[in-house]
Formats: structure tokens, sequence, C-alpha cells
């Protein structure tokens, strides 16, 4: 074996091929400038998915010739199209806007340098090569007040969080602003424990935080019970106050990019509650922007509905009318007004277009007040993905990569492009999809025999068709209960759905339900969908409440792809920072499932709403195509008898009159 070259030697050669990968890059990003020039003048779309594939698949090639695995050519070249496409909406749009074409941007942002926000603020600027005068602020109406008043060009609001949800402070300053929404960004968050050089986690007494970032961290604060945590108004203002204290003791949640503008060092790194935690940020400025119609657009609405029940449906279904996709709703309350919201809502669609514009006239017309807060450029690049066919063969011509893109298409058994007929699971008197709509209540353990047959003969009466049992951990001598619950909803043809909460409730609830509905906590258990996939009887998938429609669709897609096409899928609710504790009922979820899926999807609003409010509802999830309610009878019970008996009958006669 000959003997090695010296370590500095090696090192010296990766970093010139370091140097040569980063002009080259440099090159690559130039000439994808040249492109857009060209797109310009022909007017054409931004992405062409047709030539990402061929150039991904061709890469993989040449990569597996050289010895570098598929998967890591892919990713790289991801980031790279990424970059490429943002550079190219960025230089379009700004020709679409001359005006904004400036050498220097007053932005004004949350907190001071090093915040999130002014990451945020520069990385936009970067795209843009300008330079960034910042203008830092103290809170959100002083940034609105610094673009109001021309003291900046920009204001960074930061409107939602992957892991903390929607920031409802941004949506209520925005009722009161005659600013224009003019630009989207997102960034990666990589929350640390920021101290001083020569602290250890040990150390460490007092944490200082934004609210935001105390969120998002949560389970990691949990498990130190020992730091105290003193809220700030910005992450920055946590940094410096740890650099200023000369403390060992004290620590700042806060990025390593923005503790290193406050030499601080991080103790701890990956805070965050979910492994991939992103800050999406929008721009405001004094004037809107227009949108080149070869950009993928957003535009961003508020409006407030009548009071009428089902007014909000009416709405949505104006946008569903004209294929549009609607890809965020969030409701605030309006000041001075008890019990009445403001709605605002993300559209894929450029204003100028004529689906939205046919949209705005209607809505017009059923709305008590409608305005567009803003169009501008979406900034949400979807990865290319290539099937596993492309993975393995090189297309010959563009032909050739649509047949294979059709094909993977087809292969998603969970879409309405290999079914366009609606699915109907069918299970003994209970009928979902395919334009039947069941009637499921929500029982919770632990329960005795003779309250749950009384319980049976009333649910029967009363129009239900089956019944989800949940809580089988808290039942004593379980599988006789079990054995003895089935028999009662047996007399009464009901059907018997077990619920599995926990992986230990699967053995007993394939054993003896008639259905079983997998709880949404579980719903990236792996192992679990395989399992519930190989099963003769149907299956209900609830949707976990931080997972979004793609996440719950992949899971349903596992259980098909294992036989079992018995699926019908539940929305329960989403987690947001509402102040009520509640999750928020997500019937935009269930207009979009309707959208891309033949399965059918029911609908338990229990947990998110008052119980007065089911009738309306349950109205609303009828106009809106839903296959089925579940109704939770401990919120139904809540009242007294002769109460919950009426509002259970008003709930069965909206969805079945």
């Amino acid at each position: 074996m000959s003997k090695p070259q010296p370590l500095n030697h090696t090192r010296e050669q990766i970093t010139s091929l370091d140097n040569e990968l980063l002009a080259l890059l440099a090159r690559r990003r130039e000439l994808s400038l040249d492109v857009a020039r060209s797109k310009e003048v022909d007017v054409r779309p931004i992405r062409d998915t047709t030539r990402e594939k061929e150039l991904l698949s061709r890469l993989v090639k040449q990569g597996r010739e050289q010895g570098l695995d598929a998967h890591y050519v892919i990713s790289l070249y991801q980031s790279i199209i990424e970059d490429s496409v943002l550079n190219q909406q960025a230089y379009l749009h700004g020709r679409a806007n001359p005006e904004t074409q400036k050498q220097q941007y007053c932005i004004a942002y949350l907190g001071a340098r090093g915040s999130y926000s002014y990451l945020a603020a520069s990385r936009y600027c970067d795209r843009r090569q300008v330079e960034m005068q910042d203008l830092g602020c103290q809170s959100f109406d002083e940034i609105v007040s610094a673009v109001e008043s021309g003291h900046a060009d920009y204001g960074f609001l930061p409107i939602e969080n992957t892991s903390s949800g929607s920031i409802n402070e941004v949506y209520d300053v925005l009722q009161h602003t005659s600013l224009a929404i003019v630009g989207e960004t997102t960034i990666e968050v990589g929350h640390c424990l920021l101290a001083n050089s020569g602290s250890t986690i040990n150390d460490i007494k007092t944490v200082y935080a934004h609210p935001q970032p105390i969120s998002q961290c949560s389970r990691y604060l949990s498990q130190h019970g020992e730091f105290k945590l003193e809220y700030c108004s910005s992450s920055a203002e946590a940094m410096e106050k740890v650099c200023n204290a000369n403390d060992n003791s004290v620590a700042a949640i806060g990025s390593a990019e923005g503790g290193a503008l406050y030499q601080l060092e991080a103790v701890d790194s990956g805070l965050a509650n979910q492994k991939i935690n992103q800050s999406r940020f929008i721009v405001v400025a004094r004037k809107a922007v227009e949108v080149p119609s070869q950009l993928p657009a957003k535009c961003t609405l508020i409006m407030a509905t009548g009071q009428k029940p089902g007014a909000l449906v009416e709405a949505l279904l104006v946008l569903k009318a004209r294929n549009l996709n609607m890809s965020k709703l969030e409701s605030r309350p309006i000041p001075g007004t008890p019990w009445e919201e403001m709605f605002y809502l993300d559209i894929d669609a450029n204003l100028a277009s004529e689906p939205m514009q046919a949209a705005l006239k209607e809505l017009e017309k059923t709305t008590r007040f409608i305005k567009v807060l803003g169009c501008y450029p979406c900034e949400t690049v979807k990865p290319t993905q290539l099937s596993s066919s492309q993975l393995m063969i090189e297309p010959n011509t563009s032909k050739a990569t649509t047949v294979q893109a059709t094909t993977q298409t087809k292969e998603q058994r969970v879409s309405k492009q290999y079914k366009a007929q609606p699915s109907q699971v069918l299970c003994g008197q209970l009928s979902l999809g395919n334009g039947h709509i069941g009637a499921l209540a929500q029982v919770q353990l632990p329960i005795d025999l003779p309250q749950f047959e009384q319980m049976a003969k009333a649910l029967k009466e009363s129009g239900f068709q089956a019944v989800v049992i949940q809580g089988l951990s808290q039942q004593s001598d379980l599988i006789s209960s079990i054995d003895n619950f089935k028999n009662a909803l047996a007399q009464f043809d009901l059907v018997c759905i077990l619920a599995i909460e926990h992986e230990t409730d699967l053995t007993i609830a394939t054993q003896f339900a008639d259905m079983v509905m997998l709880s949404g906590n579980l719903m990236y258990n792996q192992a679990i969908l395989t399992q519930l996939g190989s099963l003769l009887i149907p299956v209900i998938l609830e949707r976990n409440a931080m997972a979004s429609v793609d996440d719950l669709l992949n899971a349903a897609e596992e259980v098909l792809s294992q036989g079992n096409q018995q699926l019908a899928l539940c929305e329960s609710g989403v987690t947001t920072l509402n102040n009520s504790g509640k999750p928020s009922l997500d019937l935009a979820a269930l207009v979009e499932l309707k959208a891309l899926s033949h399965l059918p999807v029911v609908v338990n609003p229990s947990y998110a709403i008052d119980a007065e409010q089911l009738p309306t509802f349950a109205k609303a999830i009828k106009q809106l195509k839903g296959d089925g309610v579940m109704m939770n009878l401990s919120a139904i019970e809540s009242g007294s008898q002769g109460q919950s008996d009426e509002l259970v009958k008003t709930v069965l006669s909206n969805l079945y009159h």
C-alpha cells in the first residue's frame, strides 16, 4: 500500500477545487440570467420541467459513471435549479417594475442586526443584487409606519412558521394599512442556544428569546426545566442582552449566523421541535407591483362574509368554480364587532388573469368587504423529481420524458389521474363517497356496558351509521369489553370502528373491528401504514394536526400500495396560534383533497369548534362535497340531554335534507 500524500497537500487540492466550483457556479448563474432575457422576449414560462427532468436524468447517469450516488447528484442540482429559478424570477420581476430598480433598498424589519427578519431581508436584497440599508424596529406597527411615512422602501413581516403556525399579530396589522404586499421570501430557521465564549450548557440558567422561537423549541425547553425564560421583542435583542451581560450563565435562542454578529457561540443546536423549520416573510411597500404572466404568482385577499350560514362556503365555491387553488385560509376577529371575523386568503394566481378577475367580481357581490392586499411572485420552488425508471434510464427525447412523467402520475393511486371515478367505502350501513355521506359518532372509553348499549340504541334512532371507539388503553378488561361493545352495535346495525391511537392498539383493533381509524399522531408511522394496507377491512386515515395535505396523501398512498383500496381520509383540524387552544378546522384542505384525490373525505369538526356551531359546519361540509361527518359525543353532551338531542337532530337534518 502506497504512502498517502501529506494531509495539508490534500486539503490544498480540495480548496483549489472548491474555488473552481464556486467560479463555475457563478458563471452558471450568469448564464441563467441570459435564459431569463430570452424568456422575456419569447414570453415563455420560467420553469421547463421537461428540460429539468432531462437534465437530471443525464446528470444522474454521468454521475454514476464517476462513482457519484444518484440522490447526491439530484439533491445538489435541485438546489442549483432552485437558485436559477429564483434569480430568473427576480430579474423578470424587476424588468416589469423599473421603478423598483435601485442601487440600495432601505428595509424596515423587526429587531436589530442578527434577527431572523434581518437575515431574511439581507437574502432578499442579495438575490436582487442591491445594497441594504437596514432600519431595525421594535414592533410590527413601527415597521408599517416606517414604510407608510417613506422612511423605508420596504417592510419585512414574518407571516408564518412551519412549526408554530401563523403569526396573528401581523394579520391584525394588515387590516389597518394601505400598504401592498409585493413579495415573499422563506428562510430556514436553525435555532441554536447561543452564549458567551467559554460557556457550556451546564452553566446556563437564564435563556432570552422571542416568543416565536420559544414556541418552536418547546420540547427542547421542556427537557431543561432549570432554564428561566425571559421574553424579548426580537431574537436580536435576546442576543444583545447576552453579549452585554458578560455572564456565562445566560444564553439566547437565535441563529448561528446572527450570533456571530454578537460574538456568541452555539453551546447547543437543532433546538426546534421540527427538523424542517422555516419562516415565511411578506414584503410590503407603498405601491403595488406588476407580476409578469410567465412568473408563478400569489394573490393575498382580505374579506368579510355575511353572517348567514354557509357564507364562507359560498365564497370558497367561487374559487373552486374557476379552478383557483387557495393555499392558505386564516381568520381573525374584527375589532369592535364581537364574534365576527375577517378572512385572509392566499390564492395561487396572477391578479391580472381572467379567472382571478372573474372571481373577484363574483366575490364583490357575495361579501360585505373584500380587498386585494397584493399580488407578488411566488417563491416556493417545488423540486423536480424523477421516477424510479428515470433514475435508471436516460430519456432520449422530450417525448419520451413526457410519457414517463405521465406514467409516474398514473402510478399515484391516490390521485384522480389514477382513478377518475370517486371511490366509495362500504361497510355495513355506512357508505362514504361517490355521492354518499355518512354520519359517525365518536365515543371515548372507559364506559360500562349498560351505558354503551343505551347509547348505541339512541345513536341508531338519531340516524348514525357507525361508532368510532377511542381510548382503548383506558378500558379495563379490554378484550371482553370490546367484544361486548361490538355485539351491542351489531344489534342496531351500527358499524364498529376502533381507533388506533397507540401501536399497542393495532392487534386488538384488527381482531374485533369492522373498520379501523388510524389516529393522526400515528400518520407518519410507516410500519403501521404498511400493516393497514394489508388488511381486508376499511381504514380511515386521520390527518396529523401538523401535517400538510401532501403528507396525508403520501401516507394514503402507502396504504393503497399494499393492496387495501377501502380507504377514507379524515380532516380533524390543524395546529395554529389561535388563542382558544383548539385546532383550526381546515375546510380549505377538504376542498384541496377533493380536487386532488378520488378518496372519500370525512370531517371531524368536534375539536375545533363549539358544539352549537356543528349544524352550520355540517351544512358547509356537505356543500363542499365532504363524504362524512364525525361527531365527538363528549363535545355534544356538554349541555342538557334535551339540548344535545336537538343538536344531533339538527346536524343530521342538515346532512340529509
